[in-house]
């Protein structure tokens, strides 16, 4: 398995596993961003770990817009739509996905 695949499938993981824990809440609470945010930091360690993907959003951000760039990866959008809507678990590996398969071209 080359290691694009490996990063395609990462994706999916990473896509899944947030989406089954979060639907849940979705359809218990619905939209309801000042609760979710009381989640988020509903304790130190929730809030811990918010932190943490809040920060390595801001990172992916950066990291994906300035190599995005450099090494030519078409559709650059996706990853960061990508982590707005399922996280960094998702993001991230779409972005390494796209970009190795621009260099193997």
């Amino acid at each position: 398995m080359q290691l694009k695949h490996v990063y395609l499938l990462l994706c999916i993981v990473g896509t899944v596993l947030p989406f089954w824990q979060f639907i849940p809440w979705l359809m218990e609470h619905g939209v309801n961003v000042p609760l979710f945010i009381d989640h988020m930091f509903a304790n130190g360690v929730a809030g811990a770990f918010s932190i943490d993907v809040l920060v390595s959003s801001v990172v992916l951000w950066v990291f994906v817009l300035s190599d995005g760039r450099r090494a030519g990866v078409p559709h650059v959008w996706a990853p960061l739509v990508a982590n707005i809507v399922a996280g960094v678990s998702s993001g991230l590996p779409l972005f390494l996905y796209l970009r190795a398969r621009t260099s193997t071209r």
